[in-house]
């Protein structure tokens, strides 16, 4: 299905490099997707040795308990991630979303939940990358269930302690999460800092467990 929506809107062509292709990409560019299989600690997905918790989080915990990230951020997963964020391009919605499904198993949650986006940035934008891949990875999607409370400026070009500041508080939860199992969708994970403002929210509202589903994650910062 995905392969025949691919071929409705992009005619035919790779999104990357627009040669031939029956697919959102062709085999040449599908390979160069920076595919994550190196080691990485099962907490926030940076480059572990051996995949063990990594020192960071042994020393500061975040209130997620796991990362799964299909992609590192570079080229050309940085180019679909923005073609979706900030050009519209929702037919890659569903490209992304199998990304991710190719390395978690959905029945591992009870309950998927993207990340908000403030009611200023929804009403500029028209739509949430994060709702738009999170409806094809299947489960009980949760879109109303947690809130941005505040707009926060852009966490572009902060260091991670002001990221974590910027976001502390930022978010709440319209409903009990006791004892769920809560899937955190994103586009993009760089410090972590809002997954995990979120985490914290769930996590006071009563959910036992919170992992992170992310199509990109950023070297450390």
């Amino acid at each position: 299905m995905h392969a025949r929506l691919a071929r409705l809107v992009f005619g035919g062509t790779c999104f990357i490099c627009r040669g031939a292709a029956s697919a959102t990409l062709c085999e040449r560019c599908d390979a160069d997707l920076p595919r994550l299989r190196q080691p990485v600690c099962p907490r926030c997905a940076l480059e572990s040795p051996a995949g063990a918790l990594c020192g960071r989080c042994l020393a500061q915990p975040p209130r997620y308990d796991a990362t799964i990230a299909a992609l590192g951020y570079a080229f050309p997963a940085d180019a679909l991630v923005h073609a979706l964020k900030f050009r519209g391009e929702l037919a890659l919605a569903p490209f992304l979303g199998k990304l991710i499904l190719e390395k978690i198993s959905p029945g591992s949650v009870d309950c998927v939940v993207p990340v908000p986006l403030s009611i200023q940035r929804l009403r500029e934008r028209g739509y949430n990358q994060a709702v738009e891949i999170a409806r094809h990875l299947g489960g009980r999607l949760e879109i109303e269930s947690c809130a941005r409370e505040r707009d926060a400026p852009p966490q572009a070009g902060l260091d991670r302690e002001a990221r974590r500041r910027n976001v502390r508080g930022a978010f709440r939860c319209n409903r009990s999460f006791a004892g769920e199992r809560v899937a955190l969708v994103d586009d993009v994970m760089t410090t972590g800092a809002t997954l995990d403002a979120l985490a914290a929210a769930l996590k006071d509202a009563g959910a036992a467990s919170v992992v992170n589903w992310v199509i990109c994650r950023t070297a450390d910062v």
